[in-house]
């Protein structure tokens, strides 16, 4: 969320952002319902003063006056009983949206409309080149029974699956790997609530635009997070933080839920697209400064790189054009890791990691205060970066180690997580 005098006063820049972010959002209507809110307050002021000074008054009045303040008396509160209700008519306006308000992208971030004007910063590791047929994640997790495909689609419904024996223990071995590795570099682990109110979806930025994406629990008016990111900012929600405390940097280990509702028909075979996965998010809060910012962004985009090099798995990372990153981010890496089984068996890079800047807008939203060493309130930036999310790494991790007799070679780094395990062989 952007402050609203910020926007008064750079409403170019603001319709900018809302432009080249693809975001559906009238600034005209905005900046008139804040308009119409600022003059209802200033009006009801101005009638509430008037009611209290004529509550003063009327004691002291004389016989001849007082009935003439008692009925101007009465005709204020008439007044402000119209008033009131148009004011919060007029605030619910207001609020609606301005949490549709994008944040403004920086000045290195492309301008363009989707993931072909992303622009490749580098490729780590080279494509594997196979000298045999080589197999794609499906087809190696049905040879290795890794997966129950069918079973949990009859109770669970479409994208639906269920990882078994060594899919099982590949899982958690990766996201231990993972979590170690954040833990070794100074992050605090934790396991949030998956459940929250829709108070934490709307202060991270997920609500209101990303509600058709979100499993919500009625009965209960909660929701099942996408990403412990939710739930990680909002463990500071309405605190007042000391900027001695900063950074916090946390890793957050959760099940996460998604939709995919506007994916009907993409990515339906595998593991790719799924509704339900693993995922350990690392999640930062730092100082307001940009400077500082940059630094934790790019330690962060340095953590997630070190885990795929550890799984010995090509990559590529590219700076995200402004129609590919969301309403709060001001700056977003995306980590591509190459899946030899992708684009029908030609191979093709796809993300399995993105990293996030996103300044104070969800502080603002989560009301997150930092106080800063001169005395002064201000609001602190966050930051999130995907550390590991399965099942979708198994596919490049699976389809980059196997053999010919599709046996699978699981990278050093894997092995101890693997009870020493060195290489998996089929089961078919």
């Amino acid at each position: 969320m952007l402050d609203i005098a910020f926007i008064r006063q750079n409403a170019d820049v603001v319709r900018a952002a809302i432009t080249n972010k693809r975001i559906e959002l009238d600034l005209d209507a905005l900046l008139a319902a804040d308009k119409e809110r600022r003059e209802t307050i200033a009006k009801i002021e101005l009638k509430r003063a008037r009611k209290n000074e004529i509550a003063q008054l009327i004691p002291k009045a004389s016989k001849d006056d007082r009935p003439r303040l008692i009925e101007e008396g009465k005709s204020v509160k008439t007044e402000l009983e119209e008033l009131e209700p148009a004011l919060t008519q007029a605030q619910k306006s207001f609020d609606d949206l301005m949490l549709r308000v994008p944040s403004i992208p920086r000045p290195e971030v492309p301008v363009g409309k989707g993931e072909e004007d992303n622009v490749e910063i580098r490729k780590v590791g080279a494509p594997r080149k196979f000298d045999f047929p080589a197999r794609d994640h499906v087809q190696l997790m049905t040879l290795h029974e890794m997966v129950d495909w069918e079973g949990p689609r009859k109770f669970a419904g479409a994208r639906s699956y269920a990882l078994k024996g060594m899919g099982a223990l590949l899982e958690v071995a990766v996201t231990r790997l993972a979590l170690d590795t954040l833990v070794a570099r100074g992050l605090v682990p934790v396991i949030p609530p998956v459940m929250v109110k829709e108070r934490a979806m709307q202060g991270t930025g997920f609500f209101p635009l990303g509600v058709e994406e979100a499993y919500s629990i009625s009965a209960d008016g909660l929701y099942l997070v996408g990403t412990s990111e939710v739930p990680l900012v909002s463990l500071h929600c309405d605190e007042t933080l000391d900027a001695a405390q900063l950074p916090i940097r946390y890793a957050g280990m959760s099940n996460c839920f998604r939709r995919e509702a506007g994916a009907h028909g993409k990515d339906t075979k595998g593991l790719y697209r799924v509704h339900q996965f693993t995922k350990i998010e690392q999640v930062v809060f730092c100082v307001p400064d940009e400077a500082v910012a940059e630094k934790e962004h790019y330690q962060l985009l340095g953590n997630a790189e070190a885990i795929l090099e550890k799984l010995e798995i090509p990559y590529r990372v590219a700076i995200a054009c402004t129609g590919e990153i969301g309403l709060g981010q001001t700056r977003k890496h995306e980590v591509e890791s190459w899946m030899p089984g992708r684009d029908d068996g030609k191979g093709a890079y796809s993300e399995t990691h993105s990293c996030s800047t996103l300044g104070d807008f969800q502080a603002r939203r989560s009301n997150i205060r930092v106080r800063m060493p001169d005395g002064s309130l201000s609001y602190p930036y966050t930051l999130n970066n995907t550390a590991i999310a399965s099942p979708r790494i198994l596919i490049p991790l699976l389809e980059n180690h196997q053999q010919e007799d599709g046996s699978i070679v699981l990278p050093k780094a894997l092995v101890p997580y693997m009870n020493g395990v060195e290489v998996l062989k089929p089961k078919r």
